[in-house]
């Protein structure tokens, strides 16, 4: 499985610091896409539009130091974005309230005051920033179609028995998901994030490919090839 491309964003034994853990950087950008995504949630947004806004907050930080930016603010902004992008707008209010219970479990919607209109026009101004920054490049290929259809593909592989005492597409939706905390979506093509969230869920339930012992090649690396899904 290789990389997209050089450089497009540092990860995997970059993203740890001392005795293998996450560094510092790392823990802050998966505590940001947690809150993106369970912003997301609430605002009613699409599982694409929300995997665009996680896409859109790493590529932002890919480019600019962690500490120039509230990652929070641009967070904000990339969910505002990615409901442009993914034809499903969202209110600068609606964000905000729910940002702001997010923070504040017990706190009231807030009110138009000086305060509200200040942090709108962050969110906005934020935004022109960020496209700036990405040169206006903030559409993305998710790898959740390429999963949909490998799922169905190895679905029709296995007997029904196989496939119903195990978990397997929960389980590599629940993966693909939490993909999203990091960089991954930026470094891989989408069609092998999508392959390697299938079989660590099959590898995860011991669940076995008929015939692959007697196939010459190992069945996801059907899959790999660079191949568009209508």
């Amino acid at each position: 499985m290789e990389a997209v491309g050089p450089g497009t964003c540092d990860g995997g034994d970059a993203a740890l610091g001392a005795e293998g853990r996450p560094a510092p950087e790392a823990r802050v950008h998966f505590r940001v896409t947690r809150f993106i995504m369970e912003a997301g949630v609430k605002l009613g947004m699409r599982s694409i539009p929300i995997a665009t806004a996680c896409a859109i907050y790493h590529k932002f930080f890919c480019e600019i130091d962690l500490d120039a930016y509230d990652p929070y603010l641009v967070a904000m902004s990339s969910l505002y974005l990615a409901g442009k992008v993914e034809e499903q707008r969202l209110r600068t209010r609606d964000i905000i309230n729910v940002s702001n219970r997010y923070f504040h479990p017990d706190s009231e919607p807030l009110e138009l005051d000086s305060r509200f209109w200040e942090l709108r026009d962050s969110i906005v101004q934020c935004e022109l920033l960020v496209l700036r920054v990405l040169r206006f490049q903030v559409s993305f290929q998710h790898p959740h179609k390429y999963l949909l259809h490998y799922l169905l593909s190895v679905k029709n592989w296995l007997n029904r028995y196989s496939w119903q005492r195990s978990p397997v597409s929960i389980t590599a939706w629940a993966l693909l998901r939490d993909s999203y905390h990091g960089g991954l979506c930026l470094r891989f093509q989408a069609q092998h994030i999508a392959v390697a969230v299938l079989h660590l869920a099959l590898q995860a339930y011991g669940v076995e490919v008929p015939a692959e012992a007697e196939a010459e090649k190992p069945w996801w690396q059907i899959y790999t090839m660079d191949t568009e899904i209508p």
